[in-house]
């Protein structure tokens, strides 16, 4: 029997990890110490390491080190490395196994053991080359030199024709030097009489290709780089849907540890749908009305919050709430723990500089950094004696009472059948212990576009059934656009999606909707785009939206074929091989496709399947994938995904384009869950480039051809631009500004 003295004392030197393969499938691990500052630390240190993007993006050098000091840590009893571990890591061909072992001079029998000093990372490299060969990676070499080395001249060529942005302005991001070539070629060159000598073997070359210089993702954009002082409605917020759900919308589990998954993921807007607690006790729930879906209490949900809403991004959260309590006594509980447990982070009153007027815009996300803001229905309440009486909607048509979209002529429902609006229709009356809560977040009925124009309420977010916001995409898309400019519209699931999937989040994106409200309990591929999408900007849950998608002076059709102020995109990608796709000897193929606007390439590339089962280096190396016209790349994403032969789902990677460098590139695929997978990855070429018309490109390159001989000779004064240097793109100036090019003395 073990006892722990005051442990009451001791709770406060507690903290608990909580991991798993998704928001849902969690396991708790708890541990104690005897300080609080020693918790405090650790905990500090575990979450940044854990939620930090650029771990999550390493190059595939990163990922290998990681298998390496795994195997190195996994000791026996007298302090060696098992070898029967290393045929665990590697199950699909233990044959390939046994002379990659014999390869690196390291033991190979099922029963050895190898000594800590004799498992060195030098020795693991020689195993790992042995076990996958690359010759995709020797037929690249021998493209450029046809020796066993390649001198640094040749290497400088390989760089600047294939590591380089092709749109890069030479000015502003001048070519490498040779003494950065020469100390690439020392970093990654394994032989010392090579690299001395300035020349770089196919060895050499693989381990620059798998290094820090090389991952697909530009690293600042993973950090925060957008402007976060413009109004709220100039963002796209990442939101969940029904958050307290952990399954199905009609018998699920609901759990307030939801609410910590999403605010850790990065969500910025949850979804609480209150109902009226029963006696004894009368304390609110959060529940799915109408369905066996659990109850969970109003206050634990508000302390889950609480205590998650800040750790991985400091800008405001939104607290969405579908309100059907009817008892003044119970919603005045709510606003209680809504003020008592939030403390000065829930936002009660308007800020000076920010009054609710029509014509007045609303806080940018900077300004409202640490601060919850509650969107529920706001009533008039002139009289305080009324205090206790239901709320009365105001006067104005555009405050009607609900946040949910409904067409007047549709037919009443067999109450039997699923409500595409869920319950969101069915709210209570607010009182005004709540309504005194609200202010930027004031949900109404929509009535038109017509009339929220005219209104000019930017704090007003009405919300809309996914089948009401296609049908208003496909027939007012430009209008839906301008509408988002100005306020907030939150999109969410049709209700008859009971098994909880997502909707595609792109159209709505495409017009603007900042609010795209989805299951987070269901990894499908909507899910997947949407946590790709918002792992940039330093997974701050905001994103800013396209400028032709903020400007006032502008209209942008989605459905248009170009647009006058973007330079479109064109993407070519050559999947070249695969690395440890699966723990099987199968085939395996590679699916390649693009999301973005209506007019963006829609055609979904295959490769054929590998011609072997093999799944540790299959090869493909088949032609490019080319989606010739990408017509606003800043909304465009690419998706790389890998099947087994059977169908059987390997790992995908979803990339927003903007983010893109442009080279050969190792890539590490994700769960399902977006996940990293440490061993399996593929290998690729990527190049994004600006496109050019067909009738045009023999112009262009004739043009770019000139403009390279002359480089060195001429340099580029802007005129019409305020004296600046414009852009990385030289055509893409053409559009926004003029050139001269005067000849240097």
């Amino acid at each position: 029997m073990f006892h722990f003295p005051s442990i009451i004392n001791h709770l406060a030197k507690t903290f608990t990890i909580v991991s798993g393969p998704d928001t849902v499938n969690l396991t708790f691990h708890n541990f104690f110490a005897s300080k609080e500052k020693v918790i405090q630390n650790w905990a500090d240190d575990i979450l940044a390491i854990a939620y930090n993007a650029a771990r999550n993006n390493s190059c595939r050098q990163v990922f290998l080190d990681k298998i390496y000091t795994r195997l190195s840590l996994q000791t026996n009893k007298d302090g060696k490395i098992p070898v029967k571990n290393i045929y665990k890591m590697f199950p699909s061909d233990k044959k390939r196994v046994e002379c990659a072992l014999a390869s690196a001079h390291l033991p190979k029998g099922k029963f050895d053991s190898i000594k800590a000093d004799v498992f060195t990372e030098s020795a693991f490299r020689v195993f790992m080359v042995n076990l996958c060969p690359r010759p995709e990676i020797l037929e690249i070499f021998t493209s450029y030199s046809n020796k066993p080395t390649m001198t640094k001249e040749n290497f400088t060529k390989f760089l600047n024709e294939k590591q380089r942005d092709s749109r890069l302005n030479e000015e502003l991001f001048p070519r490498l030097r040779q003494d950065q070539i020469k100390a690439l070629i020392e970093k990654y060159e394994p032989c010392s009489n090579n690299s001395n000598r300035g020349l770089i073997s196919p060895e050499g070359l693989l381990y620059f290709l798998m290094g820090p210089e090389t991952t697909v993702v530009m690293q600042d954009t993973l950090a925060k780089c957008q402007d976060m002082t413009q109004p709220i409605p100039h963002y796209f917020i990442k939101s969940s849907h029904n958050t307290y759900l952990t399954a199905g919308q009609f018998s699920g589990l609901s759990s307030p540890e939801m609410y910590r998954q999403c605010l850790l993921s990065g969500c910025r807007c949850l979804e609480l749908d209150c109902w009226k607690g029963k006696p004894p006790d009368e304390e609110p729930i959060i529940t799915h009305g109408f369905t066996m879906t659990t109850e969970i209490l109003f206050k634990d949900v508000i302390e889950a919050i609480a205590e998650s809403a800040f750790k991985t991004s400091q800008y405001p959260v939104i607290l969405s709430f579908e309100n059907h309590v009817d008892s003044v006594k119970q919603q005045e509980k709510m606003a209680n723990y809504c003020k008592t447990i939030f403390g000065d982070a829930l936002l009660t009153e308007p800020l000076d500089k920010y009054p609710l007027k029509p014509g007045q815009q609303i806080p940018s996300p900077s300004e409202l950094m640490g601060k919850i803001l509650i969107k529920n229905k706001k009533g008039s309440h002139d009289k305080p004696a009324q205090a206790k009486k239901p709320i009365t909607a105001t006067a104005d048509p555009t405050t009607a009472t609900d946040a949910s979209t409904q067409d007047p002529n549709t037919p009443n429902q067999d109450p039997n059948t699923p409500n595409q609006d869920g319950t969101a229709g069915q709210e209570v009356t607010s009182y005004e212990a709540m309504s005194s809560l609200v202010n930027y977040i004031q949900p109404n009925k929509f009535i038109s576009f017509d009339n929220a124009r005219k209104k000019n309420k930017s704090y007003v977010i009405s919300s809309f059934v996914e089948t009401k916001g296609e049908a208003m995409i496909s027939k007012t898309a430009v209008e839906f656009v301008e509408y988002n400019k100005r306020q907030m519209s939150r999109i969410y699931p049709k209700g008859t999606r009971m098994d909880s999937s997502n909707y595609n989040p792109q159209p709505f994106w495409n017009v603007g909707c900042q609010m795209v409200a989805l299951n987070y309990q269901t990894m499908d591929l909507p899910m997947q785009l949407n946590m790709a999408l918002f792992e940039f900007n330093g997974r701050t849950g905001y994103l800013l939206k396209h400028d032709v998608m903020r400007r006032s002076d502008k209209k942008f059709d989605p459905f248009c074929d170009r647009i006058d102020t973007v330079v479109a995109s064109t993407l070519t990608i050559k999947i070249y091989s695969g690395q440890f796709l699966s723990d099987k000897s199968v085939k395996t193929g590679v699916e390649v496709e693009v999301f973005g606007l209506p007019g963006d390439p829609k055609k979904k590339y295959r490769t054929k399947w590998s011609t072997t089962p093999n799944a540790i280096n299959p090869v493909w190396n088949e032609d490019p994938f080319v989606f010739e016209k990408i017509l606003l790349p800043e909304m465009a994403a690419l998706r790389i995904v890998v099947h087994e032969e059977n169908g059987k789902f390997v790992g995908h990677r979803i990339i927003p384009l903007h983010a893109i460098q442009s080279g050969f590139h190792h890539i590490a695929l994700r769960s399902e869950s977006n996940m990293v997978l440490t061993l399996p990855g593929i290998f690729v070429y990527i190049e994004v480039k600006d496109y050019i018309p067909a009738a045009f490109s023999k112009i262009m390159h004739a043009h770019t051809q000139a403009m390279c001989k002359q480089s060195k000779k001429f340099q580029v004064e802007q005129t019409s631009c305020r004296g600046e240097i414009r852009s990385t793109r030289t055509h893409a100036c053409m559009h926004t500004c003029t050139h001269t090019y005067t000849e240097l003395p």
